[in-house]
């Protein structure tokens, strides 16, 4: 089991699980991050904050904690 925030840059994952809840599994969600989509990292900030991804083609920004409580495989 690996989360979003381990994952290395140009690695294209898959969302497992989505940890969390209320408000902050909701934003992550309204990204469109849910089970099953496929997230392609595209650059990781020096200190590891913020996350950029690509998610059903569009190019979003992920806080770290955010990041830990995506499940990928």
């Amino acid at each position: 089991m690996s989360t979003l925030k381990e994952a290395k840059v140009g690695q294209t994952v898959k969302v497992k699980k989505l940890n969390g809840e209320g408000a902050i599994k909701r934003r992550i969600m309204d990204m469109g991050i849910t089970k099953g989509v496929e997230v392609y990292i595209r650059k990781v900030a020096p200190l590891g904050d913020p996350i950029e991804v690509t998610v059903r083609g569009y190019e979003l920004s992920l806080r770290k904690q955010d990041a830990e409580m995506i499940e990928v495989e």
